[in-house]
């Protein structure tokens, strides 16, 4: 296999809040969907993309046990490494649903909050109409800053009805994490259905993420669902635009 003609890839950028194993997964994998890596080809020699990425053996190892997780790399012992056949891929994210602190412990990061709300109110009728219960039904809101290592990313806005969320307004939600605390009082969360769409950031989203107002944020409209299809949760999940990107694949 022959890598990328033209100039060499530019070396991973070691301030990006991703760490330098994830930017490794995502140059590889934005060579396969480019076509440059194609089902059954080799991957170059490990100095070779050490030297071109400028990381470390033990980074580049990490991030290909990640690709064969993933199934979109596969290992021969004395040969090198291997784009997987098309119907070994499995697991790609984030076909999965996970929470903001699920994920960053997967890309090795850690995750912390500022607490801007956190109380339990009437529910409106936006609200009690996207979470199917009774306007005035008692909900619990938390607004949180979300930060990786320290570095503000999104700002969260959810809501749940009481019923699922019993004391949460008890909780520290400064490190603990919404999905678990839904987990331990027994709730099953199974699915979500999402939109996403662009957004220039008014005046509190900006000082929140440091941005210049106008600039863009990502902002995904999230209900949560259970595995009987109720409404567990709705969030509001807006994310600076220069540290989130939505990976998907599609198949036709």
């Amino acid at each position: 296999m022959t890598v990328r003609t033209g100039p060499p890839p530019a070396p991973l950028a070691s301030e990006y809040p991703e760490p330098l194993w994830r930017q490794a997964v995502d140059a590889i994998m934005r060579d396969v969907a480019d076509g440059v890596l194609r089902p059954g080809m080799r991957l170059p020699p490990e100095r070779e993309l050490c030297q071109r990425l400028r990381i470390s053996r033990v980074t580049l190892r990490k991030a290909l046990g990640r690709l064969v997780d993933d199934g979109v790399v596969t290992s021969s012992h004395g040969r090198g490494w291997y784009i997987a056949g098309t119907g070994q891929r499995r697991g790609d994210w984030p076909n999965s649903l996970e929470s903001f602190t699920e994920t960053a412990q997967r890309m090795g990061l850690t995750a912390t909050s500022e607490v801007t709300r956190q109380e339990t109110v009437p529910a409106s009728l936006d609200e009690a109409e996207k979470l199917s219960i009774a306007p005035g039904t008692p909900v619990f809101q938390l607004r949180r800053v979300r930060l990786l290592d320290g570095v503000p990313t999104a700002v969260d806005s959810s809501t749940v009805p009481t019923v699922f969320a019993p004391g949460f307004d008890r909780i520290d939600f400064t490190t603990g994490s919404l999905y678990r605390q839904l987990t331990d009082a027994g709730v099953d969360i199974s699915r979500a259905e999402c939109t996403i769409e662009a957004m220039p950031a008014g005046r509190e989203l900006a000082d929140r993420l440091g941005l210049a107002v106008g600039e863009p944020v990502l902002v995904m409209q999230q209900t949560v669902l259970d595995a009987s299809d109720r409404p567990v949760f709705t969030s509001a999940i807006t994310y600076h635009g220069g540290r989130y990107r939505l990976r998907t694949f599609f198949a036709r």
